[in-house]
Formats: C-alpha cells, structure tokens, sequence
C-alpha cells in the first residue's frame, strides 16, 4: 500500500511538472526558443497573487484570475521587448538572452517582495486528508491534480480545436508560409508566449502552498519541468505530459523507498539513459538531415 500511495503523490506532483513543461514544449515547437525564464516569469505572477490576496484584500477567485491575466499580459510582453529583437539570433543567443532576463526578474523581485519565503493563502489544505481505496490523499494534492488535468485539457482544445491552434501550428511548421497565407505571425507568437506564461503560473500558483513563495521558488520546478519536455521530446505536447508523470512518480518511489536527498539525481540518470537510446525524446521527431 505504501508504494501505490508514493505512486498516487508522484502522478501529483508529475502533472505538475507537465504543466510547467507545457509552457516549454509550447514555445519550442512554435517559435524554436527555449526560454530560460520561463521559471522566473512564473514566479513573478505568483508574487503577484500573493500581493493581491495580501496586501491588496482580493477574494482568492478574483486574484486567480487577475494573476492569469498579469502571466499572459507578461508574456507576450516579453515576447515582444525581449525575444522578438533576437529572433534572427543563433539559438545559444536566444538562450542566454533569456537566461539573462531571468537574472533580471528574479533581482527585481528580491527588490519588490523581498529574499524571504512567504506563504500564499490557499483554500486547499495539505493537512485535511481523505481516505480512497485505503490510501491517504489530501486536499491539495487532489485539487492540484484535477487543476492540472483541466489545464491539459484546455489546452489540447486550444491547439487542436480552434482557428488559434490552426494557426499556431502552421506558424510552427513554416512561418514565410503561413505569412503569406495571411497569418498573423507576430500575433500568433506573442499570443502564444502569453499562453505559455499563462501555463507556468498555473504550476506556480499549485506549487506555492508546497514551496512557499520566494524569488528562488520556481528553480526547482523550472529544471524538472525542462527535465520532463526533453524526457517527453522538445516538439511534442503529449510527450512532455507523460515526461513529467514518469519523472515524478520515479523520484517519489525511489524517495519514498532509499533516500529524499539523490531522488531528483536518479531522475535525471533516467532522462540521460532514455536520451541515449532516443536523443529526439519518447514521442518526439526524429529529424534526419538531408544533402
């Protein structure tokens, strides 16, 4: 019973490194940028559902959704200030200009909220349990789970299911093409990194009660999020959903079971022994380079 109930802990905390994947993988296979601010940007939005719920006397419903709103507004905001003068950039530019902005937020941070940990108000508690099928699972942990499976949900509707998502993909697949098809190239990527803003503070706002809210609090996650979109493959959003399951549940077993301390260790010798036998990850395309 033990191991299912670490098996049951890890599916939770999985979703929700998918979650913070999917803001990766999202922008990787539309605009070919990782972003290394991805964790930062997070971050930032959940100190700014702290402030409201805080300092401001915003109901918990009505900082959500501001705090949704603030992530997209920052993100296609970044897109626009900080990515789009480095398009045409080599993507080792792209990728310590946004490693250097990362550097940025999390100073201004320290400067807005302050080094220390601060816990955010949350309706579910980690401490009220329920008893299912005799394993032990408490408020937070279902509450985030069923967030997480909504937001995937959402966004499988969004990217398949709608003209947006028509568009994305074919920006994704050639962006002259769909330019002269009359797509709006420049909208369709800024909307698409306030998307994935969006998605990181999602996994932010369910992570703060655990983490508790700080400028470093959204590190950790940031690099299992990474982990589970190389695990699942860079280009694919099913992948980094089942990336992130498979991370998850194999570091709270091996915690549960040996030691806390190397399970994030034994996560990543996974991930480097699956990239050995498939460098494009589990479910992504494997490109082969024509002369």
């Amino acid at each position: 019973m033990f191991f299912w109930q670490l098996v049951l802990s890890g599916l939770s905390i999985g979703s929700l490194y998918a979650v913070v994947g999917l803001g990766i993988v999202l922008l990787y296979r539309t605009s070919r940028v990782l972003n290394f601010a991805h964790g930062d940007l997070a971050m930032v939005t959940t100190m700014i559902a702290y402030s409201l719920l805080t300092s401001a006397g915003v109901v918990f419903a009505g900082s959500v959704a501001l705090t949704l709103l603030a992530a997209f507004a920052l993100g296609s905001l970044f897109y626009f200030i900080v990515i789009r003068p480095v398009k045409e950039a080599t993507l080792l530019g792209q990728i310590i200009t946004t490693a250097g902005f990362a550097l940025v937020l999390g100073g201004a941070a320290v400067v807005i909220w302050g080094a220390g940990t601060k816990a955010l108000p949350f309706p579910l508690s980690r401490f009220r349990f329920y008893d299912v099928f005799g394993l032990r699972i408490d408020q937070l942990t279902i509450g985030s789970f069923i967030v997480s499976v909504i937001t995937m949900l959402l966004l499988y509707l969004l990217v398949q299911k709608t003209k947006f998502g028509l568009a994305m993909r074919a920006v994704s697949q050639n962006d002259a093409a769909a330019r002269v098809l009359g797509i709006p190239v420049r909208r369709v990527y800024a909307v698409t990194w306030g998307v994935s803003a969006v998605l990181g503070a999602i996994g932010g706002l369910l992570l703060a009660p655990v983490t508790f809210v700080s400028p470093t609090m959204m590190f950790d996650p940031f690099l299992k999020g990474f982990a589970a979109a190389v695990l699942g493959g860079l280009d694919s959003l099913p992948g980094v959903i089942i990336g992130g399951v498979i991370l998850g549940v194999v570091e709270n077993v091996f915690g549960g079971y040996v030691s806390t301390a190397f399970k994030s260790t034994v996560a990543f010798v996974m991930i480097i022994a699956v990239l050995l036998v498939r460098p494009e990850g589990l479910l992504g395309r494997k490109f082969q380079r024509r002369v």
